[in-house]
């Protein structure tokens, strides 16, 4: 029986399930830490990434991170903010930030569920999807904030 057919044949009440299923398909690795959270490693073109994805049922709300594995050192933090807010302009799902703590670019994203509806799994398939996509789409743009020697130019902003 197809993926996708045995899924649609249970009941599931937490999109984390469904999501853990994803992942194992995909053969990342990941760690279910309880029944409302799931840390997911995987390795892309450019850099790994670490995705998490938290459940609140209370609120029906998925929501959803994908973290780069690049520090931005606090000299380039400006220039990175600069750079958010052009990306985030571009952006019609989700938006980039910077995790204050650990000083590492992230792409976010919440999902709202209404009545108790999770989310299938082809609308949770695009969202790791998209996530990805935008991620390697945009990991050269940060690697060149960061690492270009005259901030001051801002080479990758329109003129």
């Amino acid at each position: 029986m197809p993926f996708q057919a045995a899924l649609q044949q249970k009941t599931v009440s937490n999109p984390l399930d469904i999501l853990e299923e994803i992942v194992s398909a995909n053969e990342w690795l990941f760690d279910r830490t309880n029944d409302d959270e799931l840390i997911v490693e995987l390795s892309g073109r450019w850099c790994h990434y670490r995705m998490f994805f938290v459940w609140q049922k209370e609120i029906g709300a998925l929501q959803f991170s994908c973290q780069f594995d690049m520090k931005v050192p606090e000299n380039k933090r400006e220039d990175v903010h600069d750079l958010l807010a052009m990306l985030n302009d571009r952006m019609w799902l989700g938006h980039f930030n910077l995790d204050m703590h650990q000083n590492m670019p992230l792409f976010r994203y919440t999902v709202l569920t209404r009545g108790g509806r999770v989310p299938g799994i082809e609308s949770l398939e695009d969202l790791v999807e998209i996530a990805l996509t935008e991620c390697e789409r945009f990991y050269p743009a940060f690697q060149l904030v960061i690492w270009a020697a005259n901030a001051r130019a801002k080479p990758w902003l329109p003129r």
